[in-house]
């Protein structure tokens, strides 16, 4: 990927959710919620505090993560459907 995010922005590609219910029931894609599970693809260098001093970000490339259902911008870069937010907006590490 040649894309680099800036501050303290995250780019993310969202992870594929269960196409089945526990009880074997097939979920048609009209029906699915968008997934809120994710992993960092690339992260930016951080952001600036008052005094100038860069604040390195929690989270790195290949972390899986979840974030809010509405949080981020959905973007296409090199055909791949992508979330660019800040680190603010996610609520985790999934370990």
């Amino acid at each position: 990927m040649k894309f680099r995010p800036l501050h303290d922005r995250v780019v993310v590609k969202r992870l594929d959710s269960e196409e089945k219910t526990k009880g074997g029931i097939i979920i048609p894609d009209s029906a699915k919620e968008k997934p809120q599970e994710g992993e960092v693809v690339a992260v930016g260098p951080g952001a600036r505090d008052e005094n100038g001093k860069l604040q390195p970000l929690d989270v790195k490339k290949g972390d899986r993560i979840l974030f809010g259902k509405w949080s981020g911008t959905e973007v296409k870069i090199d055909g791949q459907d992508l979330l660019i937010m800040k680190e603010s907006d996610i609520m985790g590490v999934i370990a």
